[in-house]
């Protein structure tokens, strides 16, 4: 009987390769992209692909950004990576070739070829990936995914994500290429576009309260050593 391991497992195993303490605004990140990677990796018609390494790359390096310690960063993605079972190397190599990709093609040629309707010999691995996902009508569409596919948009063009406009336009003709539901395309990248908004309120929040904090400790510190007065005698 082959047993699929649990989120429990994962968790477990997450916190055992990554010992150290996790800064609690940023807990709850790590522990959603891994219950998501998880459950990804033991349903059986998802399938690896380096777009959607790009959405786990492109997702933990924006919303850990400004992490400190700075130096467990890397460590939080190994661990997180090698608690699903996977290679992070791969994860991060996947994500810096497609990257390279993007940013060598005008962006009307990449939609084209993310929409099937153009054909570049650039990457044949990625052309290969993306017929892949055109032509299997159980492909197991995700937000990681989705994610994936903007971040290519971004690097290409990063003005065009921020038109409303013509970034609905080019995620309808990237999903009807693909074969995936606009809606939820649309949907996933307002959700995480919204996110990232949040986070990046929320950092600004924690310094104030850390920069109000630490003025406290420092009057408290020039109080305590301010000499006091003795108390004038009275003869």
């Amino acid at each position: 009987m082959n047993n699929v391991r649990t989120v429990s497992d994962t968790k477990r195993t997450f916190y055992n390769l990554h010992t150290r303490p996790i800064n609690t605004i940023y807990r709850r990140v790590v522990e959603e992209l891994m219950v998501e990677m998880h459950l990804l990796s033991v349903n059986i018609d998802f399938s690896y692909n380096p777009i959607y390494a790009l959405g786990v790359v492109t997702t933990f390096d924006r919303f850990m950004e400004g992490y400190q310690p700075e130096r467990d960063q890397e460590s939080i993605f190994n661990a997180l990576c090698q608690a699903i079972e996977t290679d992070p190397q791969r994860y991060r190599h996947d994500a810096q070739r497609l990257q390279a990709v993007a940013k060598g093609l005008p962006v009307k040629d990449l939609i084209g070829w993310l929409a099937q309707t153009t054909y570049l010999d650039r990457d044949p691995d990625l052309q290969t990936q993306l017929q892949a996902i055109a032509n299997n009508p159980n492909f197991k569409y995700n937000r990681l995914f989705a994610i994936g596919l903007f971040s290519l948009l971004e690097q290409s063009d990063p003005e065009l994500v921020k038109d409303q406009k013509q970034l609905t336009e080019a995620l309808k003709a990237i999903a009807a290429g693909l074969h995936v539901s606009d809606d939820k395309l649309n949907k996933d990248l307002e959700l995480y576009r919204s996110n990232l908004d949040k986070m990046a309120q929320a950092l600004v929040v924690m310094a104030d309260m850390l920069s109000a904090d630490r003025k406290k400790r420092e009057q408290r510190k020039q109080q305590s050593t301010t000499p006091v007065a003795p108390p004038s005698s009275n003869e």
